[in-house]
């Protein structure tokens, strides 16, 4: 492992002496680096001078920061460089000498552009590791054409499914990006390990596409196997019922009740014992394809009652059930605040503390933690380059 900056307050962190340059842009990239970043790796995001256009979306801070750069940005250094300048350039293969990981999701004729691809670096440096993310995957027709989270989402086939009205539906939330910065970072961690015991680096790569075939792999294994050919269902579950959500008298609530005890208990607490024997409710299969009655019914239920009685009632039955929330409601949630995921943190150009959601996992011994603001752009760089020229020195 190189010689780094250690971690910025807090305990070290098991990635403590692992350097990273982030090249990467918007969410997969970044978030990769986000979380070896939030076990103690030293990560240093490189951007241009004038910013690099994920640090302006979503503005909240006094210089138009966005909320997107703070929350993918926590824990790193910045170094605002030109890296197409001869300067530039130079400067980030001195980097290179001492730097563990690179991470981008750039296109390929990008990557070579700026000398960060494989071949490139590994020549430079042989153990290095390289963490190159893509929309489409390395190989076939459109590998070279850029995307962002929705491009997964809907060639995955879930847009479709999750259709009502004749009308294909995507989600807000940014799952396929999220989804794949994660595999990204624990392929980083393989390769760490790997490198070891071998000494060398390699290429780490993933793609938003491969993220969603994965996450959405059984309706495609059953579609090849049986060509089931589903149909959207909009909130309401496709593969067994009763999934859906359903309007209370002053709220919206999703149930999800899959296999045969569940649906037991279910059946027993808004008192349909009749399904029990109905042999279309058998199974999850007879169920699934039977959803609409059995969703009707679950409405009738909730539409009489409050939506703490509902969800009172279905937790003392056993049965998964949560209010859907606004942005707002799910702030001041008791369950969400108790798990610790949004932790504040004094940000400049924020008369407030912010909440930045921590990593989503937890370690007893050695836990992530959040120890530096998101840097404002090219915080560090004095700061960097003087450890470059002390290392060289040294070295």
């Amino acid at each position: 492992m190189s010689t780094t900056t250690p971690p910025a307050g807090g305990n070290a962190g098991p990635l403590t002496g692992v350097r990273v340059l982030d090249f990467g842009r918007f969410i997969a990239g970044p978030f990769c680096a986000a979380l070896l970043a939030e076990f103690g790796a030293d990560v240093i995001r490189v951007e241009r001078p004038e910013g690099a256009e994920d640090r302006f979306l979503m503005p909240v801070t006094d210089d138009g920061t966005g909320a997107l750069y703070l929350q993918m940005n926590r824990n790193k250094r910045s170094l605002a460089l030109d890296v197409t300048s001869d300067e530039g350039r130079a400067i980030v293969r001195r980097l290179l000498a001492n730097t563990d990981v690179v991470v981008a999701n750039l296109p390929p004729t990008t990557l070579r552009k700026m000398g960060l691809d494989y071949a490139t670096l590994s020549a430079i440096k042989p153990d290095i590791i390289l963490v190159n993310l893509s929309a489409y995957g390395q190989q076939g027709p459109w590998s070279t054409r850029p995307g962002f989270d929705s491009i997964g989402q809907v060639m995955c086939g879930g847009v479709y499914l999750s259709g009502e009205d004749g009308k294909p539906r995507r989600t807000q939330v940014n799952w396929v990006d999220h989804a794949t910065a994660t595999h990204a970072a624990f392929g980083t961690l393989l390769a760490l390990m790997e490198r070891n015991l071998s000494g060398r680096g390699q290429e780490v790569t993933g793609a938003l596409l491969n993220t969603a075939l994965s996450a959405h792999a059984q309706p495609l294994v059953e579609q090849h196997l049986v060509a089931s050919n589903r149909q959207p269902a909009g909130n309401r579950g496709i593969f067994t019922n009763p999934g859906d959500l359903f309007e209370t008298r002053d709220g919206w609530l999703v149930l999800q009740a899959v296999g045969n005890p569940l649906f037991r208990r279910l059946a027993t607490l808004i008192d349909e014992p009749q399904w029990l024997e109905d042999p279309r409710f058998q199974d999850d299969e007879g169920r699934g394809a039977h959803g609409e009655e059995l969703c009707e019914r679950i409405a009738a239920w909730c539409a009489e009652r409050t939506l703490d009685q509902a969800l009172d009632a279905l937790a003392e039955a056993r049965i998964p059930s949560a209010p859907v929330l606004s942005p707002a409601q799910s702030l001041a949630h008791p369950q969400v605040q108790a798990t610790g995921m949004l932790q504040p943190m004094t940000i400049p150009g924020l008369d407030k503390e912010a909440l930045l959601a921590t990593a989503p996992v937890n370690l007893s011994r050695t836990p992530g933690s959040l120890r530096r603001p998101p840097p404002r752009l090219g915080e560090h760089n004095e700061e960097i380059l003087a450890e470059l020229e002390r290392a060289e020195q040294a070295g």
